[in-house]
């Protein structure tokens, strides 16, 4: 029986399957994150034209890409996860292209390095699918395409032009619409130097011949830095707020950041999963993701030592290659990757930091500024591939390694996804939640919390959901609806205080809401508990005063009048919205609080005993409420009692509240009520 032999030929097929272990496996359980939600409603409401002034003022030819994207794919999660999939493919496609083309005589080497690329674990953001796609990737690929057109240039004289044209073409598509590969170019310069060395003796004559290839990409590239400066200096340009640092960076400050970048981009990411999961070792998804580690590294090894991808014998060797010496000390012509693959991926990791160090921005991972990340790829994945090649001698264990990382990179995606799926399902409980409460809105009200503790969402991704569910027809360009967090906007130029009757204005690309203070609902929607619409009415600026100071701060303003509780309840599209989900706690409890604010008691009895009947329990003790109130007025006292009983020994924190609400009742119930208020009062000490 002949051993299975795998060549050239398997290489996408490889990356095919890589792509879908590492990005795939949860793919339908993931949605829209952050600037997906403006986006897709734009795309829905406005047009995918309006990218085109949307952008305007921010990156002008980034417009372009959304116009063309969002015109070919409709705003539906889905499909823009899978289309986030095939990018990341072929983006692993042009990485070996282009790598290939740069060292034709290494190809175990640049096959493998443009797999850690497919995986590259420093990178989380590949679920934010929409706004990544277009915003990096594809101007991403623009460039590794420039790159390997170049390289393709030098290696056939024939048609040196036609390829030299179209290496200029890519590379005004990959430079001008974002500015996260503004300072890669030096790169090209690198890889030119690398293959001019293959025939050219001597620093000087090397440094002559591969400027003389260079200058064209380097009028591009400085055109592209002279439109910037004019456009940053221009009156067009509107500010993200973070463009420059605030104060000119020391030099220390710019050693730790580079010395940071160095080690979490060169070394650090690719064993980060095995950090992350040892923080929760039980737990299932660490659980899957070791098992789905330990497949993905037999799966590779297997292959990868299967794998014939020896060099044409036409192909030529670097002068270096051809030396005695060489082979004496490096073993052979497969070591003339080594030395330029760690020296250009060093260099690469700093220039891919410059613009968000610039910027003044952080290189967090795990968060979604480890976006900086993609600058800095290509130089963290051949800086590790060259070291692994210096350090490890033996073939078999080099094999070994390597299947290992990329394994670990398959891990650490999967392992993100899961932080995504999780994003998505509580998404959806909010936005569900929120249909079952608010059946619909008076048109410019403005919906204030604190925080929405969930980690890729700020309030303007929550404003265009908002808007999708409640208002169907825009008129630009006003905005109907927006959501702001109170610890971001209070004190700027969008809410300057919270006194009643204050003007509220947000920009929105290219439309603008405009609202007040008293045109306001406050709400909360802590973790693993239900969403809340705070009323005034029932003193639940007091009763809620042991949550951030800003929340209590703000109940006085909200006015659930706003809310048309006589209007059919909002329905959510499928898609983007998923399903309407099973009834559970938070549906009763959603429903109940909004027939509080009705003055319909009897429903609101009606849903607890539901729950009963579930056998559902309450998330946080104060979403017992609206239940206890309702028994109160329908004189189920004896079980308006039992819950307040409960809550009370349970929950110290829901006293107030409990007075509060017995006091209504005393005041407000029925008779019989009114004079058992008196009793729960008195036994619990609440006074009079």
């Amino acid at each position: 029986m002949k051993s299975i032999r795998f060549n050239t030929k398997s290489v996408p097929v490889a990356f095919a399957m890589t792509t879908i272990l590492a990005y795939g496996l949860l793919l339908p359980l993931t949605g829209f994150y952050w600037d997906d939600w403006p986006f897709a409603w734009i795309a829905k409401f406005l047009g995918p034209a309006e990218f085109i002034p949307a952008f305007r003022g921010f990156r002008p030819f980034l417009g372009p890409i959304f116009f063309v994207t969002t015109s070919l794919i409709p705003p539906n999660p889905l499909l823009w996860q899978i289309f986030a999939l095939v990018i990341r493919f072929v983006s692993a496609l042009c990485a070996w292209f282009m790598l290939d083309k740069i060292w034709p005589n290494h190809k175990r080497e640049t096959q493998i390095a443009s797999s850690l690329f497919l995986v590259f674990p420093g990178y989380s953001q590949h679920w934010v699918a929409l706004t990544h796609i277009n915003q990096e990737w594809i101007p991403f690929i623009f460039y590794l395409l420039s790159f390997g057109y170049t390289a393709r240039a030098m290696r056939n004289p024939q048609k040196s032009t036609v390829n030299t044209i179209l290496a200029l073409l890519f590379l005004i598509l990959g430079v001008f619409p974002t500015e996260y590969f503004l300072t890669i170019e030096p790169l090209r310069f690198l890889f030119i130097w690398v293959i001019v060395a293959e025939e050219t003796k001597g620093f000087w004559p090397r440094l002559i011949q591969t400027m003389k290839r260079w200058w064209p990409y380097l009028l591009v590239w400085f055109s592209n830095v002279l439109w910037l400066d004019y456009y940053y200096k221009s009156g067009a340009y509107i500010s993200y707020g973070v463009t420059a640092a605030q104060q000119t960076p020391s030099m220390m400050d710019a050693i730790v950041a580079f010395g940071d970048a160095l080690w979490k981009a060169g070394l650090y990411i690719w064993a980060q999963v095995l950090v992350l999961i040892s923080r929760s070792i039980t737990t299932p998804t660490s659980l899957l993701t070791l098992v789905l580690i330990f497949i993905a590294f037999l799966l590779l090894a297997f292959y990868f030592l299967s794998l014939d991808l020896s060099p044409s014998p036409l192909a030529p060797l670097a002068l270096s290659e051809r030396s005695p010496h060489f082979q004496r000390k490096w073993g052979g012509a497969e070591r003339g990757f080594v030395l330029p693959a760690i020296v250009i991926g060093l260099i690469g990791i700093l220039l891919g930091r410059i613009p968000s160090f610039a910027a003044g921005l952080p290189l967090t991972l795990q968060s979604s500024f480890d976006r900086f990340m993609v600058s800095m790829m290509l130089g963290a994945i051949l800086f590790i591939a060259g070291l692994i090649e210096l350090i490890i001698r033996n073939p078999r264990a080099k094999t070994y390694v390597f299947a290992l990382l990329i394994a670990l990179g398959i891990g650490q995606q999967f392992f993100n996804a899961n932080i995504f799926r999780r994003d998505w399902q509580r998404q959806q409980e909010i936005y569900w939640q929120m249909a079952w409460r608010i059946p619909a809105l008076k048109p410019n009200t403005v919906i204030l919390t604190d925080y929405v503790p969930i980690d890729y969402e700020t309030d303007l991704s929550f404003t265009a959901p908002i808007n999708w569910m409640y208002a169907r027809d825009i008129q630009p360009p006003d905005l109907p609806y927006a959501m702001l967090y109170l610890v971001e906007r209070l004190g700027g130029a969008t809410i300057p205080d919270l006194k009643p009757g204050t003007a509220i204005q947000l920009p929105y690309r290219t439309l603008t809401f405009h609202s007040s203070t008293s045109q306001a609902i406050v709400i909360n929607a802590p973790a693993n508990e239900c969403l809340h619409v705070f009323d005034p009415a029932y003193k639940d600026a007091g009763v809620y005063g042991n949550f951030p100071d800003l929340l209590p701060a703000s109940i006085p303003l909200s006015d659930p009048s706003r809310i048309l509780t006589d209007a059919p309840s909002v329905t959510l599209p499928s898609p983007p919205f998923s399903k309407e989900p099973d009834h559970t706690w938070c549906y009763f409890y959603e429903k109940a609080d909004l027939a509080r604010q009705t003055g319909d008691w009897q429903k609101a009895a009606e849903l607890g005993h539901e729950t009963a009947r579930k056998n559902l329990s309450a998330q946080n003790p104060f979403e017992w409420f609206p239940f206890i109130e309702a028994f109160a007025h329908t004189n189920d006292l004896k079980t308006a009692e039992q819950i307040t009983r409960q809550t009370w020994n349970e929950a110290p924190k829901t006293h107030k509240g409990l007075c509060a609400l017995w006091k209504r009742v005393q005041l407000e119930g029925p008779n019989e009520a009114q004079s058992f208020a008196s009793g729960i009062l008195s036994q619990f000490g609440c006074g009079q």
